[in-house]
């Protein structure tokens, strides 16, 4: 069976510190407890701007050997530039480290803002730009701009698939013409819960599924019941079963699918104001057994020898 990866987005926030953290672990230390109580992290600083090859490096040494990132894209590219005229920066953020998590880079989430609206062209063009592959995400990083000359890393570092998930935010992408296109180019649609406030949408689109949970009552701060954990629950068992729930809310009803034995799940949780995201991706790794090769408890401080 594929692999479930159950985390949060993000690791570094104030007020964590003390909660989730306990009491004394300094902040160069705090992704090595995160990625200790949780079995994947999405990395979000990438979005607001570039990272560094050191940095991406560091991240993979910090983090135990099976540990997965998933990376969120620039949002220069998404919600500035909005899909136009985007190789070269492109080709920026591939070159600004992203290579260097080696086997431990995930799928690369691309976010759309709410004002954004489907327009098949332009979306069309810029999944054919997405590199499906280590080796040619290094090809394209090579054509980065001169200003990261001496500072862009190229190295693929083996050839292993590179996965895309893309999340969107306006009505308009719901209909069958964006599905199709996303599954033409096996590109996964995020299955976001956003306190109602944008789409909701479960269509399987791709070999894996992408979750992100924001937060079922107030965006981003509500944490999940035991009741919405457990039906969270259900539905990552089914998908991860190659099923589907029969309650799906879905895009295009018509045409069903691509059948699988299994699907790999990565899920996260966005829900960070009132620190519950570590708590409640504890729980459903708890739901999995994914808890018992985790050495290190939300809020209790670790164990001797547990960190490096």
């Amino acid at each position: 069976m594929a692999a479930i990866h159950i985390g949060i987005s993000g690791w570094r926030y104030k007020p964590w510190r003390g909660d989730f953290y306990p009491e004394g672990l300094t902040q160069n230390r705090e992704l090595q407890f995160a990625s200790r109580a949780v079995n994947s992290i999405e990395i979000n600083g990438s979005f607001y701007a570039l990272q560094t090859p050191e940095r991406y490096a560091d991240w993979h040494a910090d983090t135990p050997k099976d540990f997965v990132f998933s990376v969120k894209a620039p949002r220069y590219i998404t919600h500035i530039l909005r899909l136009r005229d985007v190789h070269k920066p492109l080709a920026n953020f591939f070159a600004s480290g992203v290579l260097e998590l080696k086997d431990k880079l995930g799928p690369i989430l691309w976010q759309f803002p709410p004002s954004f609206q489907f327009d098949a062209e332009l979306f069309g063009a810029f999944l054919e730009q997405l590199p499906s592959d280590t080796e040619q995400a290094a090809a394209l990083a090579r054509q980065h701009e001169p200003r990261l000359d001496g500072r862009a890393s190229t190295k693929a570092y083996g050839k292993r698939a590179l996965r895309h998930a893309v999340e969107i935010r306006h009505a308009s992408f719901t209909v069958a013409e964006f599905v199709q296109l996303l599954r033409r180019h096996n590109v996964a649609l995020v299955v976001a819960d956003t306190a109602g406030k944008w789409p909701y949408c479960e269509d399987l689109c791709s070999d894996f599924v992408y979750l992100r949970l924001h937060g079922d009552k107030e965006l981003y701060a509500s944490g999940y019941t035991p009741q919405a954990l457990r039906r969270w629950g259900d539905r990552i068992e089914a998908w991860h079963a190659g099923k589907q729930p029969a309650d799906a809310h879905l895009i295009d009803s018509q045409h069903s699918a691509r059948a699988r034995k299994s699907r790999e799940v990565f899920c996260y949780f966005d829900n960070d104001l009132k620190v519950r995201a570590p708590y409640d991706a504890r729980q459903l790794l708890e739901r999995f057994g994914l808890d018992t090769s985790l050495p290190t408890t939300p809020g209790e401080p670790a164990a001797a020898g547990v960190l490096p």
